[in-house]
């Protein structure tokens, strides 16, 4: 894979959107306050001074000292509205004005007089020399007269025609594009924090020099994929490799879901589409990634109760506006599914999405990338072992690895730790794979039928293993839905099972029924699982995989809903005498299995016991005592267990879990690895 390197000269964004000016929260809502404010003391203050209305006379009689009513201040203003000496006399009067015509309201003290002034009043009032001369001065007046008129326009403005405002931008932006927009000084994220996808990588990296150096590909006549479709199963980090491509060609990236994209409204869908690429075009070169793009990119009339007009519509639109702009504008499409099965034939035809992409699961080597990757945050002790973790955690994607090691630093903080110790990833990965313990209060028998169960697996399995899938651990204590289970790790990565290795598996899986027959001399429900199990391997070794004397032939049937798949109707694949020879066939691997088992569990019948006794005294021993037991007749090494919680029969345990009610089944559950049995 060619070394994308971080150059610390790249070349400037063109046409990112300039950062606005966000005004604080709720400011209008303050300016509201503060207006209101304003206009009631102003109101109050004009209502509670009234102003009494006297005659011109009245004013020189009082300022004379005629009446019992004296003047204390006043001023003239000339008013140029009433002509030629006509004024407006303003003032304070000191005692109580007399009933009478020109008594207005109440006992106040300010007056009013307007009129015409003659000089010999004139004169009588420059005398009381209580009396001033001003000029009119019409623009305080007006301003007095507007600004509270001004500010109540103001506060209805700012409390409804903008609410009304906002909310027709809201209605019209209804059909506007949901994607989020991240730029390169924001959640950065780059090929190093992406491990276990190699070959990903090494297809993506080519859109990353294509961002950077678009003539590169351009000069040779070569062009860039329209759109690239990651497909694989969840947690294998689709999403996070397209944030790595975004992050090392330093480009905005749009992201969205395909879900955004379907409404109740025929039509919304399309339009958002429409401006998604548009938007995309603005901010070009960018990335626009749709993830889940299967609720959006579903097969148009497929199944049962045909399509569905929205979808399809903004289906339509999709493929139209992926026909309708060229790379060479620096818009790269990446989209992912974990259903590539479901999607449309149309939006999977070159020209659209040229490229599929398989972010399959980790192996080995990629499993103990992505935990060093996430073991940069955690502090783990030195006896941790990043490479064990990786081969004993086949089948687990990388966001099941993030979180086993998160579970391990949760468990160790529980624990009083300062680091994260092994045996905390230990039990961390047996809480993930199987759920966590659930001490339960079992009588005697209950517990020596489980003892029993599973040491006839784990005999059956170490005596069959030729070393690729050693016993790992073997426990009577509860997990999950199981009463117990025994687990074994492969020491690498399975890709192939041989027909020998399927027919260990049915055999193992019988192991737990022999067993409890054996020295029971009865049967129980606690193999169903087990039975389950063998059950469909038998199946499908005689139905897919032709490892049968019925041939190299496929008689299984299409299990595929009829809501996702093109054909509502089923047909009968097989026959009626073929069927019998499938049940036949099936029949024949089971009991010969378990009859192979009996035989295995008969002759170690010492072992079975010595197992069994060190589970009932254990609780739990790891696969190297049962090897020992079987050469040397005895456990030879410590039996290490972490202390159980205290119990009293009849009452639960302390911080019991709320997991889900246990089964009648022993076994656990069948998981990818390691397998429990």
């Amino acid at each position: 894979m060619p070394e994308i390197k971080n150059d610390k000269k790249r070349r400037p964004l063109k046409n990112l959107p300039p950062e606005r000016f966000q005004p604080p929260k709720f400011w209008f809502v303050w300016l509201s306050i503060v207006m209101v404010v304003v206009v009631m003391l102003f109101f109050q203050r004009t209502a509670t001074q009234n102003v009494a209305r006297l005659k011109i006379q009245a004013v020189v009689d009082y300022a004379d000292g005629v009446g019992p009513v004296k003047v204390k201040e006043g001023v003239i203003r000339p008013d140029p509205s009433g002509g030629r000496d006509w004024v407006a006399i303003t003032g304070e009067l000191t005692g109580e004005i007399p009933a009478g015509p020109e008594k207005d309201a109440g006992t106040t003290k300010l007056f009013r007089a307007e009129g015409r002034l003659t000089d010999a009043n004139l004169e009588r009032l420059q005398k009381s020399e209580k009396f001033s001369e001003r000029q009119p001065s019409t623009w305080m007046n007006g301003l007095s007269q507007i600004i509270p008129f001004i500010l109540l326009i103001a506060l209805v403005y700012f409390l409804f025609i903008r609410q009304l405002r906002n909310a027709g931008r809201g209605a019209m932006s209804f059909g506007k594009s949901r994607a989020k927009l991240l730029t390169r000084d924001r959640d950065k994220i780059t090929f190093a924090d992406v491990a276990g996808c190699d070959e990903a990588k090494e297809e993506v990296s080519e859109v990353v020099e294509f961002l950077k150096d678009p003539k590169k590909f351009t000069r040779m006549g070569g062009k860039i994929p329209k759109g690239i479709l990651m497909v694989g199963p969840p947690g294998t980090g689709k999403t996070l490799l397209a944030k790595a491509v975004a992050g090392e060609a330093e480009v905005p990236f749009f992201s969205i879901s395909g879900s955004d994209f379907v409404e109740m409204f025929v039509g919304v869908g399309a339009s958002r589409v429409r401006d998604m690429f548009e938007q995309g075009r603005k901010n070009a070169p960018c990335l626009i990634f749709i993830d889940e793009i299967d609720a959006v990119g579903r097969q148009r009339g497929a199944g049962l109760g045909g399509g569905n007009d929205e979808r399809e519509q903004t289906l339509n639109s999709l493929l139209v506006e992926m026909d309708g702009f060229d790379t060479t504008e620096g818009v790269i499409i990446i989209a992912a599914t974990n259903r590539p099965d479901v999607l449309d034939s149309a939006l999977l035809r070159p020209g659209r999405f040229d490229r599929q992409i398989h972010v399959d699961l980790p192996d080995i080597v990629g499993r103990e990338q992505i935990l060093r990757v996430h073991a940069r945050k955690i502090s783990l002790s030195d006896d941790v072992d990043l490479g064990v973790i990786a081969r004993g955690t086949p089948g687990l994607s990388g966001a099941d690895l993030a979180n086993l090691l998160n579970e391990g630093a949760l468990l160790a903080a529980r624990r009083n730790k300062k680091r994260v110790e092994m045996i905390d990833i230990d039990d961390a990965r047996d809480k993930v794979l199987f759920g966590r313990e659930r001490r339960r209060v079992m009588d005697d028998a209950e517990k020596k039928l489980v003892a029993w169960h599973e040491a006839g697996h784990a005999i059956i399995q170490a005596v069959l293993d030729d070393g690729t899938v050693p016993v790992h651990k073997v426990t009577i204590i509860p997990r999950g839905q199981s009463l117990g289970s025994t687990t074994y790790i492969p020491t690498k990565d399975i890709l192939t099972r041989p027909k020998k290795k399927l027919l260990d598996q049915v055999c193992m899986a019988m192991g737990g029924r022999i067993a409890e027959k054996l020295v029971t001399g009865d049967l129980s429900n606690g193999a169903y699982g087990d039975i389950k199990h063998a059950t469909k391997i038998a199946r499908a070794m005689v139905c897919d995989y032709g490892m049968s004397d019925l041939g190299p032939i496929a008689l299984g049937q299409d299990q595929d809903t009829v809501f996702l798949g093109r054909d509502i109707t089923r047909s009968q694949h097989v026959s009626e005498a073929t069927a019998q020879r499938i049940d036949d066939a099936v029949s024949e691997i089971i009991t010969g299995q378990y009859a192979r088992g009996e035989k295995i569990i008969t002759e170690k019948r010492e072992a079975l016991d010595k197992v069994a006794q060190a589970l009932i005294e254990h609780e739990t021993i790891e696969g190297k005592h049962v090897m020992e037991i079987l050469k040397h007749g005895e456990i030879k090494s410590p039996v290490i267990n972490a202390p159980a919680p205290a119990r009293v029969a009849g009452k639960p345990a302390e911080n019991k879990p709320a997991d889900r009610p246990a089964t009648d089944g022993f076994g656990g559950s069948t998981a990818p690895a390691p397998n429990p049995a």
